[in-house]
Parts: structure tokens; C-alpha cells; sequence
């Protein structure tokens, strides 16, 4: 898979391993969940940026690397916002992704399935539907002054 520029559809996806694409085995490799390979590479296909975004390190890292690409799948970056990116050990790791696919979200790992057509409904076009858009706050809209927020004026 050659790797695309970003369109104004296109999403940076972080993507955890274990319980996500493959089934919990850790350090093991476990099965792969089922349609996990095929749903990334049509995300990738329609122009999102997929980050591998695990625990993992290390050899057990490399071992997931290469797993995902024998089946298919290069990600933009692995544990890194970009390729290039150089991990600070003694600086807290925060991803920048639009979007993360977790087995470890609030009510669980939704499957794949549901994961497409979250992202990709039948029409085609990107539609992130939030369930809770006070939560997230690049979707917020405009909530008025600072001092109208804290005192209702």
C-alpha cells in the first residue's frame, strides 16, 4: 500500500493491536478480529492516515509490525504522530489523531463492522458521528466569552 496525502475527508486513525486487530493473546499474537485487515485497508484506500497506536515495544513491536504487514497493512507511523517523529523516553506519549480505535473505549470495541459504517455510511462520504459531542472538544461550537462560561453573564 503506497500512502496518500491527506484530503479534507481524510482522518489521522490511531489503531491499538491487541483486542482491536488481532485477539488478545499479548505477548503473543492472537487471531485476527474478524474483518479488521480488510476494514484498514479500505480506510487507507479512501485516504485516512492509520497509526499503530499499542502497548507494545520492542520486539514484541516489531513482531505486530510485521504481522499486519504480511497481512496487508503499512501503517503512516507506529507509536509515533509521524514517521520521523523521535520519542522523548522521559516525555508522557499523547497521540494526534482525529480519530482511535480501541478495544479499550468506553462500552468496548464496537467490531469492525460497526466501525465501518461509523466511519464510511452507505453514502460514501466520512460522517463521524459522536455520541457525546460535549465531550470532545474540536466538535464543540462556540460557547461565548470566558467569563460568560464561568458566570452565566
Amino acid at each position: 500500500m503506497k500512502l496518500k496525502l491527506l484530503d479534507e475527508n481524510s482522518k489521522v486513525i490511531a489503531v491499538d493491536f491487541d483486542g482491536t486487530i488481532v485477539e488478545h493473546a499479548y505477548p503473543a499474537i492472537g487471531k485476527e478480529m474478524l474483518f479488521a485487515f480488510a476494514t484498514l485497508k479500505e480506510l487507507h484506500k479512501r485516504g485516512h492516515k492509520l497509526i499503530l497506536w499499542t502497548f507494545r515495544h520492542g520486539e514484541y513491536l516489531e513482531e505486530a509490525v510485521e504481522f499486519c504487514r504480511k497481512n496487508g497493512v503499512e501503517f503512516y507511523a507506529v507509536n509515533k504522530n509521524f514517521p520521523e517523529e523521535v520519542w522523548d523516553q522521559n516525555v508522557a506519549r499523547k497521540i494526534n489523531a482525529d480519530i482511535f480505535i480501541d478495544d479499550r473505549n468506553v462500552g468496548g470495541f464496537l467490531g469492525w463492522s460497526d466501525i465501518w459504517q461509523t466511519l464510511h455510511p452507505e453514502g460514501g462520504d466520512f460522517l463521524h458521528q459522536l455520541k457525546n459531542e460535549e465531550a470532545h472538544l474540536n466538535y464543540r461550537k462556540s460557547q461565548g466569552s470566558f467569563f460568560k462560561k464561568i458566570f452565566g453573564k
